[in-house]
């Protein structure tokens, strides 16, 4: 997919950063873009540094706040310790096995995980990533690396740093149990667990502010300020469109459909104003990888017969709160409001015409009946 001439400049000027120099240093492949249609279908080439193989992604709206790889743990392999200074989520796309974690000097804990699970190793934590099976394990992985590595520009700082975050791990009986501890936190349903074993069926709440059936669950994990939510949503209905800040990677679970991308600055109805050659479709399915930009509104559209399901990953912590990413939604709950009203979220009946238009004309090349609520 061509960029747009702000975009080839956005991405010339992020070679000169530290991460990028980094990844060009490790010589693996570099896969562009708005999206993958299927990450799991990744090309790539053994790295030294995992002693596996690996990819990195570099979609154009991580824009240098958060960091991908696809990875892949050869059949009864493991990868090489390792530790970093920085914070990472860890989704297993393929194969089954265990982790082990510990700290210098410090016994080691072991947890085990099969296709669909999601942890994080704790910052600054040696980790180790085992595949128990007959065939290769592919896991990807998104981090804030390129945020700390632009940070601090010092590689042997970012991998051999001594410090111990205690307070963020200290080998705790049942630390990478699946946690049972669910709330509410303004407009936000919260689950905190170091530990999903299985995304695809996690429960998820109910927040039908975001469209109809949606539901919405946000994961606090390890200490992050990275984190993530999963999203649901009925067969033959979408999200309202909406934005926030940059690096959210979004990855599809279930179902098949299409996202609509555009700046804020196209306005709420990018079509009916003109610039409706400046919105891009992305198309989506089960391992489906794309990343909106950074004040770029973005809808969510299930095409498939069966409810859609996503992974985010992304900044928005309610626990270690991060300032700019507070700032950049208006508000902690900017995306659940109506941009009236200084949010950040397009109602149904406020959305450009030719949004549903397309949607039902989409819907009839797979034999899905709408069933989107009518506009009042």
């Amino acid at each position: 997919m061509a960029q747009n001439p702000r975009i080839e400049a956005l991405m010339a000027a992020f070679r000169k950063t530290t991460y990028f120099r980094w990844m060009a240093k490790e010589a693996m492949p570099v896969v562009d873009g708005y999206g993958v249609e299927d990450v799991r279908d990744v090309a790539m080439a053994p790295w030294s540094r995992t002693g596996g193989k690996a990819a990195f992604l570099n979609l154009y709206g991580m824009e240098g706040v958060t960091g991908m790889y696809v990875g892949e743990i050869p059949a009864g392999g493991a990868l090489n310790p390792e530790k970093h200074f920085y914070e990472e989520v860890i989704v297993v796309l393929e194969g089954q096995g265990a982790t082990e974690v510990w700290q210098d000097g410090g016994k080691k804990q072991m947890f085990e995980w099969g296709p669909w699970s999601l942890f994080a190793p704790p910052l600054n934590t040696w980790h180790r990533l085992i595949n128990g099976g007959r065939t290769p394990v592919k896991y990807l992985s998104v981090s804030n690396a390129p945020l700390v590595m632009d940070i601090v520009h010092n590689e042997d700082f970012i991998f051999n740093c001594p410090y111990t975050f205690a307070d963020r791990y200290a080998a705790a009986d049942g630390y990478f149990n699946q946690g049972l501890k669910r709330y509410e936190a303004g407009m936000q349903h919260i689950w905190e667990t170091n530990f999903i074993s299985d995304i695809q069926t996690a429960n998820v709440d109910s927040r039908e502010v975001k469209g109809a059936g949606v539901g919405i669950t946000q994961f606090e994990i390890a200490g992050n300020s990275l984190i993530g939510h999963l999203a649901t949503w009925p067969a033959a209905r979408y999200h309202k469109a909406h934005y926030h800040g940059a690096g959210a990677i979004l990855l599809g679970l279930q179902s098949s459909g299409y996202v609509l991308l555009w700046s804020k600055e196209a306005g709420t109805h990018p079509f009916a104003n003109g610039h409706g050659d400046e919105v891009v479709e992305v198309k989506w399915k089960a391992g489906s990888v794309y990343c909106p930009g950074g004040g770029w509104f973005h809808q969510h559209f299930n095409t498939g017969a069966e409810p859609a399901r996503h992974l985010a990953l992304r900044y928005g912590s309610r626990i270690h709160p991060i300032g700019f990413k507070i700032a950049d939604k208006r508000s902690e709950d900017g995306v659940y409001i109506d941009v009236k009203q200084g949010g950040t979220l397009i109602e149904y009946t406020d959305e450009d015409p030719y949004i549903r238009q397309h949607y039902d004309d989409e819907l009839k090349k797979t034999g899905v009946k709408s069933a989107m609520p009518a506009l009042k």
